[in-house]
């Protein structure tokens, strides 16, 4: 498995997991106008040419915020997620992050668990954000300078 920085030839295959991961799931035309965000940062764990998880984060100032993180049903519990996470955070702390932000499903134990252990810490609630089904957001944060490399 590699990370690279998402491209135009993984769109396709983005927006397929996206329809796998999500409710709501982002189209190919959202990723690809991700391409033109200058404040977006998305890295794909890829192998052999096929995208087995992504991540997005948009950094602005001294803050990140998670856009999406998504890994292939078949290929999870494998510390994928984990890699883009560190990646990520690496990036962020070596951009002068300070602070990084997200949003997460309640239900969502499995990524709860993921974040807690990267050092992010519950933060706020957002009631009824989510949809399909209705539910409430976890805010989570992390404090980069106390971050684990």
């Amino acid at each position: 498995m590699t990370l690279t920085l998402m491209h135009s030839g993984h769109l396709g295959q983005m927006a397929a997991l996206e329809q796998v991961c999500f409710s709501c799931p982002w189209s190919k035309t959202m990723l690809a106008g991700e391409l033109e965000n200058p404040h977006a940062r998305y890295i794909v764990a890829e192998d052999g040419g096929e995208v087995l998880g992504y991540m997005g984060m948009y950094i602005v100032e001294d803050q990140g915020f998670v856009s999406n993180i998504a890994v292939s049903p078949h290929v999870r519990r494998q510390g994928i997620a984990s890699e883009l996470m560190r990646e990520q955070i690496c990036y962020a702390c070596d951009n002068g992050v300070r602070e990084i932000m997200l949003e997460v499903r309640a239900s969502n134990t499995s990524a709860i668990e993921l974040y807690k252990r990267f050092g992010f810490f519950c933060a706020g609630m957002r009631p009824r954000y989510y949809e399909r089904p209705t539910e409430d957001a976890i805010l989570m944060n992390l404090e980069v300078t106390e971050a684990e490399q």
